[in-house]
């Protein structure tokens, strides 16, 4: 694999002659809030169990964090040199052999102090950067400011001929759709027509059942008419007043009235 890309040509071998400055690299630990926070990122970083934490592992690394605070800023590595002392002394203890107390009770943990600082440190930084990620006016917003102008002076709008037009226009599509339609009952008598039927078959001997129809239809009568004459036909044969014959099957239907044969 390349090492590097130099004007854009991979760069597998690093030349003899480079020279690298002493500060080229340069570790910035003061990000860390302190020797906690240095402490726990080596945990959460590693996988660490907080609850059993591995001494020896964990005080080398962090021993080798103050080595490097110690070569740039001796100031600044004071606290951290006595989180290193406190780790030490913790993985010492560790290797002694455990005695009981004389109450009979289990000797404490020594890391138990020390997971317990770790724990409360940890709630309350995750609380501090919950609080930090709220929006705050300026910083991630600014509140702005407007002074409102009211003039009180009425100003009466200017009415051209164009806006009279579409008014004018908007006012008709509006009355068109208030048209209104009338629509008339026609009254129909069943009554009426019985008697029409009457005086039809009053002159004849026999009628073609068609031919009562025929003369409606030729006048334009509509649909609703003819139902009418067609029920008080059947009203008439249901008082017995007239009768309906057929000599055979899918033969024309007559229709006389009832009592010209009583009569003959």
């Amino acid at each position: 694999m390349a090492l590097a890309r130099l004007y854009g040509e991979p760069l597998f071998n690093v030349p003899e002659d480079l020279y690298i400055p002493p500060d080229a690299l340069e570790i910035f630990l003061e990000a860390f809030e302190g020797p906690l926070d240095l402490l726990l990122y080596l945990i959460r970083k590693q996988n660490f169990n907080v609850l059993d934490i591995p001494m020896a592992q964990l005080t080398e690394q962090y021993l080798a964090y103050v080595e490097q605070i110690r070569e740039r800023s001796l100031d600044l590595a004071g606290e951290y040199l006595l989180m290193a002392a406190l780790l030490i002394e913790i993985k010492s203890r560790m290797l002694l052999p455990v005695r009981k107390a004389d109450t009979g009770e289990e000797v404490e943990d020594p890391r138990a102090e020390l997971v317990r600082r770790l724990l409360e440190y940890e709630k309350i930084k995750v609380a501090a950067q919950k609080l930090d990620a709220i929006p705050r006016a300026g910083r991630d917003f600014l509140v702005s400011d407007a002074v409102a102008l009211l003039d009180l002076a009425p100003r009466n709008p200017e009415v051209s001929a164009a806006d009279l037009k579409k008014a004018w226009l908007r006012i008709i599509e509006r009355a068109r759709l208030n048209a209104s339609h009338l629509i008339t009952q026609e009254e129909l008598s069943v009554r009426d027509h019985m008697s029409q039927i009457l005086r039809k078959l009053s002159d004849v001997k026999f009628m073609e059942f068609t031919q009562l129809f025929s003369e409606r239809i030729q006048e334009g009568d509509g649909a609703a008419i003819i139902v009418v004459h067609f029920l008080a036909l059947l009203e008439l044969v249901r008082e017995s007043l007239l009768e309906i014959t057929q000599a055979a099957a899918y033969a024309p239907i007559y229709v006389r009235l009832s009592y010209i044969q009583e009569a003959a």
